[in-house]
């Protein structure tokens, strides 16, 4: 039986996920967890660490690789931010204070970029595993989720981002606005989602009356939720497309991130005339935290 090497760990702000891996990279087991960074104090992490993987430890010290908001200043402990252009991962991360000693973590810091301000961590993760897959990439990743990232890669670094809150706003209006009453359901129009995208990127400045009409024509005229819905989205992430256009125009374009919401994104940027690459978040983040601890080793990622 292979003999666990080292965890490899994604703690967002509202899951945390841990893989035990050999010395041969394979995966051993995943354990899964609602106990995510934000409702967590400082002296929490430990213990909510423990009760996840501490079956699994044995005697000796076992080295953990985290990344995501489990640095962030309200997280175990702060990872700082290294700023633009520079390569996705740096060998030296923050040590995080523990009591047991069968544990051993460190954190990935995120990136930052002064003008315009931005800042992102644990897509540099996934982006730095992508990388470690196809090391000759130069062009766009964008990761889209709740904080969409646009991430301009060339010679393995990167070297500018801008971040979209998309994702928050569809949430925000599909949840706390008049639009609430037209969009509720998990109904879907792929025709309705093409469309808007189309009409937002060629006009993005109609997009505040283009949202309230969503809701007088399901008055007037019957509109659909799932027809709404799709408009709702198509609407948002085409107007997202027509500001971040200078950057993927003409470029190569991956998409990482979770398999619904990386075809959406695909769709709309096929319609614009781009053929994007895709690849599922979860296997980059994996690859990512390996490539971190074979750096941290001065081993090749």
């Amino acid at each position: 039986m292979s003999e666990l090497d080292w965890i490899a760990v994604d703690w967002g702000t509202s899951s945390l996920r841990a893989w035990g891996i050999d010395r041969e990279g394979t995966v051993l087991w995943e354990e899964r967890s609602d106990r995510g960074m934000g409702g967590l104090a400082p002296d929490e992490f430990e213990p909510a660490f423990l009760t996840l993987v501490g079956d699994h430890l044995g005697p000796g010290p076992i080295e953990a690789i985290a990344c995501g908001m489990v640095g962030a200043r309200q997280g175990w402990v702060e990872a700082g931010y290294r700023a633009v252009p520079c390569h996705p991962l740096d060998p030296e991360m923050t040590r995080a204070p523990t009591k047991d000693p069968r544990l051993q973590v460190r954190i990935i810091g995120g990136l930052s970029q002064a003008s315009p301000a931005d800042v992102m961590r644990g897509e540099e993760t996934q982006i730095a595993g992508f990388l470690a897959t196809s090391p000759r990439f130069d062009g766009v990743i964008c990761l889209p989720g709740t904080h969409t990232k646009w991430v301009h890669v060339s010679a393995g670094e990167v070297v500018s981002f801008q971040t979209c809150m998309t994702g928050d706003l569809f949430a925000a209006i599909a949840g706390h606005t008049v639009l609430r009453h037209s969009v509720q359901t998990e109904d879907w129009d792929d025709a309705a989602f093409a469309e808007a995208v189309d009409d937002a990127v060629s006009r993005p400045e109609k997009l505040a009356a283009r949202l309230f009409s969503l809701r007088a024509e399901g008055l007037l005229s019957g509109l659909a939720p799932g027809a709404a819905r799709a408009r709702l989205s198509g609407a948002l992430v085409g107007a997202e497309l027509a500001a971040t256009r200078p950057y993927w125009l003409g470029q190569p374009i991956a998409i990482i991130g979770a398999g619904g919401i990386s075809k959406l994104y695909a769709r709309a940027l096929e319609s614009l005339g781009n053929t994007p690459s895709r690849a599922a978040g979860d296997a980059m983040v994996l690859k990512g935290l390996a490539a971190a601890r074979a750096l941290s080793q001065g081993q090749s990622a």
